[in-house]
């Protein structure tokens, strides 16, 4: 199993965990197509609403890929890829509080990686992020 952290607005992201859905890369297929059934996972929200100045930076829900198949939604003029996703119920968590004990954010400019919008995220980290999340 693998895990990953995708970097979505936490708007964004409430929306997906009410659906039981996940959308990364404004819909893209190619991040989502990277992840396998049983793989984990975390979103990271730098902002709370797509286009907002204030940072939010905050680690917003955890869940567990269910399937390997990625279908195409229909909203009109938006046609996003996404996959089913079994969350854990979680509480967000500020990146301050937790960044001294990840790996994730050990180098300095350890957020120019998050403009990728999905990267492999280390299982010592999940484990960190999902006792203080749940």
């Amino acid at each position: 199993m693998n895990a990953w952290l995708g970097v979505v607005s936490a708007e964004h992201v409430r929306r997906g965990v009410s659906l039981g859905i996940a959308q990364i890369g404004h819909g893209k297929r190619a991040g989502l197509a990277r992840m396998k059934a049983g793989d984990t996972l975390v979103y990271y929200s730098p902002v709370e609403r797509l286009g907002d100045g204030t940072p939010l930076r905050r680690f917003t829900a955890l869940g567990t890929i269910e399937d390997d198949e990625i279908w195409q939604a229909d909203e009109g003029d938006f046609k996003p890829f996404r996959r089913r996703v079994r969350y854990e119920d979680a509480t967000p968590v500020d990146v301050d509080s937790v960044k001294s004990l990840l790996r994730l954010t050990d180098s300095p400019n350890w957020g120019y990686q998050l403009r990728r919008g999905l990267i492999p995220l280390e299982e010592a980290d999940v484990q960190i992020l999902r006792s203080r999340m749940t």
